[in-house]
């Protein structure tokens, strides 16, 4: 029960822009089990599944319990839920300062950083700087949108197995995540037109929730691909990596504002947007440091 409640904050937190869930699993103890089980899986099935499925369970409630609910106050309410998101993304700094100091600074780490940025920076200009409401897919309908899907789930994945990173924003980053949490969201829509009885409206929500299959199958080759890379990068290189996480971070605040407060700053009253920007950046950061508690292992 208590592995299917950690779960659901980590599937909350693949929802939120700029909220990572690897970090949430750093922060109630499961990132380095997960990698493990991910990593051995074979050399017991019964035994990782039994630890994989609740945790599995836990974070597909999260995420379909909150994925309107955040998709309608980004759409409402830009500035301060964006604010917010990038008080988010710079509340991990404490972690990431943990990370670095690990390992003597050497003036080379600094090319990490840049690299970090401009790897992710330009792969944000390559697929735009849309907001997130934008639903870039509606409904599955060729092999083409099938391939963008699963390459969705690759990349978003794949990147987010890296503590820091988030999920959501590299979604955002190639222009995917109204795609993927409206598909999600349609879920709902289509067990009650089922429930109902109206088959119309029951197909038409299926034609987007299809679009998550190929992006599952994406991120489930995504995951496998890059859980041993990271289990060794973060068992022999753990401060270079986060060199290069401290660049992505960056990147990630720059793609946020430029996706959710650029496109919506007021012609006129800009002392109460920045006000309201600050303080929900602020909000953010204190409740990113307030969850990133480092668990008993890395206490050691």
């Amino acid at each position: 029960m208590l592995n299917f409640v950690k779960g659901a904050i980590i599937g909350i937190a693949l929802v939120i822009p700029g909220l990572s869930g690897s970090i949430f699993a750093v922060v109630v103890g499961l990132y380095d089990r997960l990698l493990n089980a991910v990593n051995h899986f074979r050399d017991d099935p019964k035994k990782n599944m039994r630890f994989l499925t609740p945790i599995g369970l836990g974070a597909v409630i999260g995420i379909l319990l909150s994925t309107k609910a955040v998709l309608v106050i980004t759409t409402r309410w830009p500035l301060p839920s964006y604010g917010f998101f990038i008080g988010l993304v710079l509340g991990i700094g404490p972690f990431i300062y943990r990370k670095l100091t690990t390992k003597k600074f050497s003036w080379w780490y600094l090319l990490l950083v840049v690299f970090g940025f401009v790897a992710i920076y330009g792969l944000a200009k390559l697929g735009g700087t849309d907001p997130e409401n934008l639903i870039a897919i509606k409904r599955l309908t060729s092999v083409s949108d099938a391939g963008v899907m699963a390459f969705a789930g690759v990349f978003a994945v794949s990147l987010m197995a890296i503590p820091g990173i988030s999920g959501s924003v590299m979604l955002m980053v190639i222009d995917q995540y109204g795609t993927v949490y409206n598909a999600v969201g349609q879920l709902g829509d289509a067990a009650r037109a089922a429930a109902s009885g109206n088959w119309p409206a029951f197909q038409t929500a299926m034609g987007s929730v299809a679009l998550l299959l190929p992006f599952m199958i994406g991120a489930a080759a995504g995951l496998i691909a890059v859980a041993k890379l990271m289990a060794y990068l973060l068992a022999h290189f753990e401060a270079q990596v986060y060199y290069a996480v401290c660049g992505i971070v960056l990147a990630a605040v720059v793609i946020l504002i430029e996706a959710g407060i650029a496109p919506y700053w007021p012609a006129t009253g800009h002392l109460g947007a920045i006000a309201m920007v600050v303080i929900s950046l602020v909000i953010g950061v204190l409740a990113t440091i307030f969850l990133d508690k480092p668990d008993a292992d890395e206490k050691k």
